[in-house]
């Protein structure tokens, strides 16, 4: 998993290419992937750059077109695989859980850098508790 801080204001499509270049997959031996073989999100990630982008790194989109993209299509519709979208929930799940812990949701650090290390923090007491249970 990769995380790129940005302001508060920024969306956060415009910065795929930064967080898809630090993605990493572990394989069972060797050494790992650069590239994840699909990409879920949802209809703010539907545009033409990420789409291109993912097509030239030959990863495949589970994302959803927006209903103004439905309207104005021509040809065929992109392949849209829902049973993989639908596990996207997890991220979200994850995403909602963040916005639990107070600290990170109002964000009390003001560099970006401070943020960033308590997102780790909070991330990895997250794991621990999962461990020891």
């Amino acid at each position: 998993m990769a995380v790129h801080v940005t302001a508060g204001q920024r969306h956060e499509s415009t910065c795929f290419e930064q967080v898809l270049q630090h993605v990493k997959i572990r394989r069972p031996n060797g050494r790992p992937k650069w590239r994840p073989k699909r990409m879920a999100g949802d209809k703010a990630y539907s545009c033409r750059r990420i789409r291109h982008r993912l097509r030239h790194h030959h990863i495949e989109p589970v994302i959803p077109q927006t209903d103004k993209q439905r309207r104005q299509q021509r040809g065929r519709p992109p392949k849209f695989d829902r049973q993989a979208y639908r596990r996207r929930n997890v991220v979200e799940r994850c995403v909602g859980w963040l916005k639990e812990n107070r600290r990170l949701a109002v964000r009390y650090e003001k560099l970006a850098v401070t943020y960033l290390g308590m997102l780790k923090l909070a991330m990895i007491r997250r794991y621990l508790s999962y461990e020891v249970q």
